[in-house]
């Protein structure tokens, strides 16, 4: 099958190439820039040189037509609502991996990107990327949300409890550390390396954006409106996320019980690892893989649960995702192209 790339030189955009690479089912034909159209992609990210050698073209809804099967739209939030329908117009099938449509109310999309969404019509049609919880949907979708990557580490933590009906939403607190590329490739003041590096701070308090995402899928899953406190952390490192939620139950249970509660919510499951006790999480054990890493600890002093999550927010929290997503849509095997190792010293 043939495939291509908007926005190819971004962080997800580079790790999208990196794993298609290695998936023996399909062919990249297609690869746009508009900050370095014309330009071969080892001049933008050398590490492809002698590997892969496409040059940037501009965006061109006739020749993604021409040209692919499938198209992943890795252009920032905001400016896929303007290509993706042209896409989906022209009959290719789209996994956008910006914010533009993962949220299903386009007012909740105005309040929280502080933007007027462009193209209401296919919030209705996108189907939520999460495959753990969408699996039968995203095989029939022809357009796909990919999940952010803060939302995919705490949905997951979360969704055997919220499906279960178990969870103090008004207790629940989930506090998450994320490296840098979570923020993208374009630089700011506060990613510039005198700013972030031996250093450790929150940013966003009780107002990120991928917020009303979180709230909007565990709200399905526990069948009411949920909401919760929500704190992200920029940690002095590339790439990983560790987030940590504390809450209490509304039923009694051991933690050998809830142990069973994930164990069966998530029987068969790839990508998604409970880990034994006594290990916990660590961003370097998922480091360039696709998969996430859960660990439970019951605090019994204070009948408290704290789930921990970990994955790599380059993989598992975008562009793995993406690619896993891509093969139920086209029919090839769940982990094809993303049965790798986890990369760590």
């Amino acid at each position: 099958m043939r495939v291509g790339i908007i926005g190819v030189t971004g962080y997800t955009g580079s790790e999208l190439l990196r794993l298609l690479f290695s998936h023996r089912g399909v062919e990249l034909t297609y690869v746009t820039s508009h900050s370095f159209t014309g330009k071969p992609l080892p001049e933008v990210h050398p590490h492809y040189l002698g590997i892969l050698e496409p040059v940037c073209r501009p965006f061109s809804v006739g020749e993604a037509v021409e040209k692919t099967d499938l198209v992943f739209s890795a252009l920032p939030h905001g400016e896929s609502m303007e290509a993706v329908p042209l896409l989906r117009e022209a009959g290719l099938k789209v996994i956008d991996l910006s914010a533009d449509f993962r949220l299903a109310d386009a007012d909740l999309y105005l309040e929280w990107y502080k933007k007027e969404h462009s193209a209401p019509p296919y919030l209705g049609q996108a189907v939520y990327g999460l495959p753990e919880l969408y699996r039968e949907e995203i095989k029939k979708a022809s357009l796909v949300a990919n999940p952010g990557c803060y939302p995919t580490s705490v949905i997951l933590a979360l969704a055997p409890l919220a499906a279960r009906g178990v969870v103090d939403w008004d207790t629940l607190v989930v506090d998450a550390k994320s490296g840098t590329s979570g923020a993208g490739r374009v630089p700011s003041q506060v990613l510039h390396f005198p700013e972030c590096a031996e250093n450790f701070r929150a940013y966003r308090v009780a107002e990120h954006q991928h917020t009303p995402e979180m709230e909007q899928e565990l709200s399905k899953l526990a069948g009411r409106k949920v909401s919760f406190t929500f704190v992200p952390h920029l940690l002095p490192m590339i790439r990983g996320i560790l987030s940590t939620i504390y809450t209490d139950l509304t039923v009694k249970m051991t933690e050998e019980e809830i142990r069973d509660i994930y164990r069966e919510f998530y029987r068969g499951e790839k990508f998604v690892r409970l880990l034994p006790p006594p290990l916990l999480v660590e961003t370097r054990n998922v480091y360039a893989s696709n998969y996430c890493d859960l660990s439970i600890k019951w605090d019994s002093r204070k009948n408290r649960l704290i789930v921990l999550s970990a994955l790599d927010n380059l993989v598992k929290g975008a562009a793995g995702q993406a690619v896993q997503n891509m093969n139920l849509m086209l029919g090839f095997k769940e982990e094809e192209g993303l049965e790798m190792v986890p990369l760590r010293p």
